[in-house]
């Protein structure tokens, strides 16, 4: 395969071609698609010759019906598996045996009690009280998102907020140049280019002076931006590279839990989140689809152990062996008292038990009186949080949500759009920004809340993903998000009804499509 990468070098428009053929991925969607099928194979030709194994096939289908039904999970999510085992003879039921739920092993149980131990200790009953004293609303949002997160409440310390990937790059390279202990990177897409390579050569130089330099990215994200041993490239620099769970053709749900989170974290002193990707996408020394409009969020203080914190159990999950750590991961710091952050991890079933990031939105929905504002690439909501967006317009909340007008997925936006209906009847207004693609996860309450990170509303996000954010309340940066939002909506085109009229067929696709989104 040839991939072709033109960035900006002074002023001047480079070109470079890289010639791979991702063999591994290839091998390893055969091996799971011959897995699948052998599996089905064998059970469908035991119902054929072996006396009365379709009795036995016909006795899983009902169990398999049952248990879905009965499950806590979403209705939405039950809906297409309920479909497929029905609708599918034999393979249906396979299909859920083998994909449905994300399962867990001893090794997996046993490495991540073992990573536990490499938490931060941090007493946060005094900072609610104080939350407490100010907001019992705020105060209550805190303590929930911390029980369902395991994770702490923190003051505001320092912060900076970016309104473009190019204002971050910039930002990123000064912190990177600054770094003395360690620097470790967690993003979901790394691709060759200007962005990447900027930051390589800095990671080159500081990992041959002894700063511990680690980094973990997706395979399946990078699956079509780097080769597929790549990771052996970088440990030839000095630097501790790991694709998150590596595809190695096991039929599981593992093609559905992705590493989505962006996390950059220096000395355990600076972290950096956002929808920011290392591709040169993110910061426009490359076109792809218009204007790419993303924000990313800086933190200095002790919020930022939390970051460090879902870097470490992230990567030590990744690591044939428990990574090895010789800094202190977690040092102490003066907090400036700027408002109360929370930043947080969320993930699949069963790790997490609770939809985290979906908590924190409905809780900002259920709160509002004055606004809320929201930035997504993709809209693909489930009835609930549907629901939830809904009620928020119709009791007088200002509800508007900006997404792309030129989509990076076709059948995503098709979807994305099938919504708008429901959504303008009920009050919500919505906006595509006319300029290119907004890939920004932005939630903003009444100039109090505020939720940046790698969310979307799309089940993707909500139900499949490794995910993380940062919650905000009342912090000195709320000023700045809601500035670039408003200038963001003046760049946007409002949708209206009349904008939404589609032909039968067309209506009709999405109906079905929606159906099985969960699944997509």
């Amino acid at each position: 395969m040839k991939r072709t990468f033109h960035y900006d070098v002074n002023g001047k428009t480079m070109t470079r071609s890289i010639n791979y053929i991702p063999v591994r991925y290839i091998v390893a969607v055969l091996i799971t698609l011959l897995e699948v099928l052998a599996v089905i194979g064998i059970v469908v030709a035991l119902c054929y010759f072996v006396p009365y194994f379709y009795l036995a096939a016909w006795v899983t289908e009902i169990y398999c019906v049952i248990r879905i039904a009965s499950s806590d999970d979403n209705p939405d999510y039950k809906v297409p598996w309920l479909l497929v085992v029905l609708i599918i003879p034999i393979a249906g039921f396979m299909l859920y045996f083998l994909f449905y739920s994300r399962k867990l092993g001893k090794k997996y149980l046993r490495r991540l009690d073992e990573l536990k131990k490499k938490r931060y200790t941090q007493n946060d009953r005094a900072l609610l009280e104080r939350l407490q004293e100010e907001s019992a609303t705020a105060a209550a949002q805190a303590q929930m998102l911390c029980r369902v997160a395991d994770t702490t409440l923190f003051s505001g310390g320092r912060q900076e907020y970016f309104a473009l990937g190019e204002e971050r790059h910039k930002r990123m390279l000064t912190d990177l140049e600054a770094a003395e202990k360690f620097i470790y990177l967690e993003f979901f897409i790394v691709e060759d280019g200007a962005f990447w390579g900027s930051i390589l050569e800095i990671l080159k130089q500081k990992a041959a002076n002894g700063v511990d330099v680690k980094l973990l990215y997706d395979d399946i994200g990078c699956m079509m931006t780097l080769p597929g041993n790549y990771h052996k490239t970088l440990r030839q620099y000095g630097i501790e590279a790991l694709p998150f769970a590596r595809l190695r053709g096991n039929a599981d749900s593992e093609f559905n839990n992705r590493n989505h989170r962006k996390i950059l974290v220096i000395d355990g002193r600076v972290g950096y989140t956002g929808g920011v990707n290392l591709a040169d996408e993110y910061i426009n020394t490359v076109v792809r689809f218009g204007h790419w409009k993303d924000i990313g969020i800086r933190l200095e203080g002790e919020a930022v152990w939390e970051l460090t914190r879902l870097f470490v159990v992230d990567f030590g999950i990744s690591s044939r062996n428990m990574p090895e750590y010789h800094c202190d991961l977690y040092p102490t710091q003066n907090d400036d008292a700027n408002g109360f952050v929370i930043p947080f991890g969320d993930g699949p079933h069963p790790l997490y038990g609770t939809r985290v990031s979906k908590s924190v939105i409905l809780n900002l929905l259920a709160s509002a009186t004055d606004y809320v504002w929201v930035t997504t690439p993709y809209l693909i909501i489930d009835n609930g949080l549907c629901e939830a967006i809904e009620h928020a317009a119709m009791r007088g909340v200002d509800v508007r949500i900006v997404v792309p007008h030129i989509p990076d997925k076709k059948m995503v936006f098709a979807m994305t759009r099938s919504f708008y209906p429901r959504l303008l009847r009920c009050g919500v207004r919505i906006y595509e920004y006319t300029p290119g693609f907004i890939h920004a996860k932005c939630y903003l309450a009444d100039d109090r809340y505020a939720m940046i990170g790698t969310v979307n509303l799309d089940y993707r996000s909500l139900v499949h993903h490794f995910e993380n954010g940062v919650w905000m309340y009342r912090t000195s940066i709320l000023p700045d998000i809601k500035a670039d939002l408003q200038d963001t909506l003046n760049r946007s085109q409002e949708i209206t009804l009349a904008d939404c009229k589609t032909g039968v067929m067309q209506s009709a696709l999405r109906s079905v499509v929606r159906i099985f989104a969960p699944l997509l």
